[in-house]
């Protein structure tokens, strides 16, 4: 008798004792049926049954003969694209509705997406990684990632990073140096984030501890939870990203114009190629248009090639 029950992603990497990642690495090679639901993605109980059944020890699969010798993995066009930013939805739209590509959303990151594409388990991810050091934007991280593997980065939008406040800015906050005053109570985002690397970097500038500051334990997973709990008085200040601020009550400090750039490996030249026709799309760039705070004019450019 067919079960009509459906789970999430990390329902069934925990059916399976997997991680999430394994399971949208199933997904992706088409091992394993899944559907969206609006930002969910879903597996049928009938289908994870099939799955275990095919792959028992012994059995014999018919339909699926074993892969002959140089036959890639990868039998389907279904690619993984990792971020958080909303262009980052909407571009994944535009190459489902566009291309010959169908996709699949992970919203981890910058640094975990960055992971993933090495441990071969995304396709497209976006960054947002600042280089103290050098004062660049990606490109140092990701070269030390990808060593072995060729990629293109492209960049996708500019916007602006910086600090949010509670209206009116009742603390005074003006740079990174205040963040360090006694009263001040701040929240973080998690390891990996740009976000919270843009913050390790600025706080390494100013020569301040870290553990010096209050809150910097206390960590959220997204811009907009970040700028919420500034809102709702949780905390005093937080990093993030400017376009918030026009969803949430809060006033913003700048800090730095900041590059939010794709990366693709180059093995893979129909899907740079389709990335790049969609990124510098007319369509796909009036509907960026539209949000607050992107900065649209480097789009589409290459800015390494390695």
């Amino acid at each position: 008798m067919s079960d009509n029950s459906s789970y999430t992603i990390e329902e069934v990497s925990q059916l399976l004792r997997v991680s999430k990642l394994t399971v949208y690495d199933l997904i992706k090679k088409g091992d394993l049926p899944a559907y969206r639901v609006g930002r969910q993605m879903r597996v049928d109980h009938d289908d994870i049954e099939k799955y275990k059944s095919k792959n028992k020890t012994g059995a014999r699969n018919e339909r699926n003969p074993p892969k002959e010798q140089g036959q890639t993995a990868r039998q389907t066009s279904q690619i993984i694209i990792s971020g958080q930013d909303i262009a980052l939805d909407m571009l994944s739209k535009h190459v489902e509705n566009h291309t010959s590509f169908s996709t699949l959303r992970l919203y981890n990151g910058s640094l975990n997406s960055l992971m993933s594409m090495y441990n071969g388990e995304c396709d497209v991810v976006s960054v947002h990684l600042y280089d103290g050091e050098t004062g660049e934007y990606n490109t140092p991280y990701v070269k030390r990632i990808l060593v072995s593997q060729p990629f293109i980065q492209m960049n996708l939008v500019q916007r602006q990073a910086g600090i949010y406040v509670q209206k009116g800015n009742p603390h005074q906050i003006n740079s990174m140096k205040d963040l360090s005053k006694v009263n001040i109570k701040m929240v973080n985002r998690e390891i990996g984030s740009g976000a919270r690397i843009l913050l390790d970097e600025q706080l390494k500038k100013q020569r301040i501890r870290p553990q010096s500051l209050n809150g910097y334990d206390n960590i959220l997973t997204s811009h907009y939870s970040v700028a919420s709990a500034v809102a709702g008085g949780q905390a005093d200040v937080g990093i993030g990203i400017e376009n918030v601020t026009k969803m949430v009550n809060v006033d913003f400090i700048p800090l730095i114009m900041e590059q939010y750039d794709l990366i693709i490996l180059k093995e893979n030249e129909k899907l740079v190629e389709a990335i790049k026709e969609t990124v510098k799309s007319k369509e796909y760039q009036t509907q960026l248009k539209q949000f607050y705070g992107y900065d649209l004019s480097l789009s589409g450019k290459i800015i390494f090639d390695s």
